[in-house]
């Protein structure tokens, strides 16, 4: 099903715009016009496509000034995490390709820097943008370069613990960095209004800056007591007046906040900065709403964060037929069961609530569910320290996010064995996201740490299991991992029932071929034995279940019995087939003549695709498997035997 066909709109001064130098001799009625069809423009390439609409609508009066102001891409632009660089796309070259967001060998829905000049820095993780440009900064200086560096992080990825630790770094420096924090939820700023405006120019102002740093020498040539008194007063003084003492504090020299959507507010402060003699860090705060400018968007309780594709005009989203639940609704449901079970068990999430359903788990135990913002380290040490006293800690955080948590897995959780549970969402490819979101690594990266259990899932009642083992495994850590999207349709128990620790289970019995299957490939595992089958070939289908204790019971059954074995894995190399194989090495089950194909992911990242076609370039679906049975025994594919 498709969205209607919507007529493009109107864009007399967005067509004259092909690259933003073209933009930099408009007037200001002009940009506010510009931004008024770039808006018009996201929405209805997003209407087309899908993504990320409500940041992006939120930084369009932003990104038209940014790049109005400054002489980019000479001068660096980073969109922190980039979802909302839709309009920054638009105008840096790329609208002619702007409704291809998302689709096979389309735009990125994110920065990337080997699409254009314009995008110094990829970026889809939080949290990124004040580090990278404080390289790009200070490698500027070394090389004596002339440009300036802007790095725009929203209120939401100043939650994250990387970004103050960059600010602390910028703030002890003296490189020229222009910090961007688009305030976008009101947690931060206090009204904004003509009064503020008025003070944040002032305060960007050559004359205010002159001011201030004629007062502090003046002040230098006081007594000790009487120059940090002088200070204090005057940094509170413009803290009490804007709010920004914190980031003073941290060595920024703050400005605002000022309205993000008024051009006459944002345009004469971003030159005022771009033209200033101050040394230093800047941090400019601007206040912007999401979804800004369409109403179906603003009046969205997630205001339109990530849509499908969708009617213009009533902002009704094109949706698929309803099918069965998704993985992260059958886990939710599952560990709510475990939970009204055991008042120990409780959740902990990432500022993803949504993404991982732990929205649903927060509704029926408010007090157990805990949103720590963006900052997975920080998730995973506090679901360590309640494990130390006796709770039951499920951390639902998805595989590619972990990773930016992988020092407290090992030394928090895992070396001193405490029973965290990790819910891995996002396994394997995961469509229009690409490999930025892909859960390619997690059995290897996991798989090497000593102790922990490592579990997954082939369908939705497995999940419901595997939820099960993890609540009553209370001894050690555990993971489990499951894909992105909707089940296969099984009616689902009304609680999991705990699996016995590493213990595979065979799905279908042969002869000739085994396929040992971890995870969510096992539909395409019995599809390619129903192949085979007309080839004349009896194959075995088994669920390992477990990578971590591995069934090595069942491994070397199958080894011994078949002439071919293959393990299919939704990861890279290094994971479940290297275990397999490294014990059948040391058991000697490979030197009597035993085939062994390992199938994981290839050794590069897949772009974004829908899933199908994702893990057909990764060959990982049902032909691949037959093919690579039938090589193994020399024998070609176009070889069926005919049928009798």
């Amino acid at each position: 099903m498709s969205a209607p066909p919507m007529v493009p709109p109107a864009t007399p001064l967005l067509d004259r715009v092909k690259v933003p130098a073209d933009m930099r001799n408009f007037s200001g009625d002009q940009l506010k016009q510009l931004a008024a069809e770039l808006r018009a423009e996201t929405i209805h390439a997003v209407s087309q496509t899908g993504g990320h609409l409500g940041a992006s609508l939120g930084v369009v009066e932003l990104t038209v000034a940014v790049h109005a102001v400054f002489e980019t891409p000479k001068d660096r632009l980073i969109w922190d995490v980039g979802h909302q660089a839709y309009p920054h796309k638009i105008l840096t070259g790329r609208r002619d390709r702007i409704r291809t967001l998302r689709q096979g060998g389309g735009l990125s829905g994110f920065t990337r820097r080997s699409e254009s000049e314009y995008d110094p820095f990829g970026a889809a993780h939080s949290s990124t943008s004040i580090s990278s440009g404080l390289g790009m900064a200070v490698a500027r200086d070394l090389k004596g370069d002339d440009r300036h560096v802007i790095a725009v992080i929203g209120d939401g990825a100043m939650s994250a613990g990387m970004a103050y630790e960059a600010m602390n770094n910028a703030g002890a420096g003296k490189a020229k960095l222009i910090v961007i924090l688009n305030d976008n939820d009101m947690s931060i700023a206090p009204p904004v209004g003509a009064m503020s405006a008025y003070l944040s120019k002032l305060i960007s102002s050559r004359p205010f800056l002159s001011i201030r740093e004629m007062m502090a020498k003046l002040a230098r040539l006081f007594p000790g007591p009487i120059e940090r008194a002088a200070k204090r007063a005057d940094e509170y003084a413009r803290g009490l007046l804007t709010g920004g003492t914190l980031f003073e504090e941290l060595g920024f020299y703050y400005v605002g906040p000022i309205d993000g959507h008024d051009l006459d507010h944002l345009l004469p402060v971003l030159r005022n900065l771009r033209d200033t003699e101050l040394q230093g860090p800047i941090l400019l705060h601007v206040v912007t709403k999401k979804g800004k400018g369409y109403p179906p968007a603003e009046e969205s309780a997630d205001k339109y964060h990530g849509v499908q594709k969708f009617n213009v005009v009533t902002g009704e989203q094109v949706k698929a037929p309803p099918g069965p639940p998704t993985y992260q609704k059958v886990f939710a449901t599952a560990l709510i069961a475990e939970a009204e079970a055991d008042g120990r068990i409780v959740a902990i999430n990432a500022a993803m609530p949504s993404g991982t359903s732990l929205d649903m788990f927060g509704k029926r135990f408010p007090k157990r569910t805990f949103d720590v913002g963006i900052a997975e380290q920080h998730a995973v040490t506090f679901a360590a320290g309640m494990a130390t006293e006796g709770m039951k800690p499920f951390c639902a955080i998805y595989s590619t996010f972990l990773q930016r948590a992988y020092d407290q897995v090992v030394h928090d959780v895992v070396l001193q064995g405490l029973p965290v549970r990790f819910a891995m969402d996002r396994a394997g490819l995961v469509g229009a996201d690409g490999a930025t979101h892909a859960g390619s690594f997690d059995i290897a990266y996991l798989g090497c740490l000593p102790g922990i259990v490592l579990m997954a899932a082939s369908d939705e009642v497995e999940l419901m299991h595997m939820v099960a083992t993890a609540a009553a495994l209370d001894d050690r850590p555990s993971a489990f991992r499951y894909p992105r999207g909707e089940g296969l349709g099984l009616a689902l128990p009304k609680r999991g029932t705990p699996l016995e620790i590493g213990r595979g289970r065979v799905v279908r019995e042969g002869t000739t071929v085994a396929i040992l299957s971890y995870g969510a490939r096992l539909p395409e595992c019995l599809k390619a034995a129903d192949e085979l089958a007309t080839f004349g070939l009896s194959t075995t289908v088994a669920d390992a279940r477990f990578a971590k204790p591995l069934d090595t019971a069942l491994v070397e059954r199958l080894a011994r019995d078949h002439a071919v074995l293959i393990t299919i894995e939704e990861g890279s190399r290094g994971g479940f087939g290297s275990a397999v194989m490294q014990h059948l090495a040391w058991k000697g089950l490979l030197e009597n003549g035993l085939r062994i194909r390992p199938m994981c992911l290839p050794d590069r990242f897949i772009d974004h695709e829908s899933p199908r076609k994702q893990y057909d370039e990764a060959g990982l679906n049902a032909p691949h498997i037959v093919a690579t049975a039938l090589a193994a025994l020399g024998r070609d594919v176009a070889a069926r035997p005919a049928r009798a």
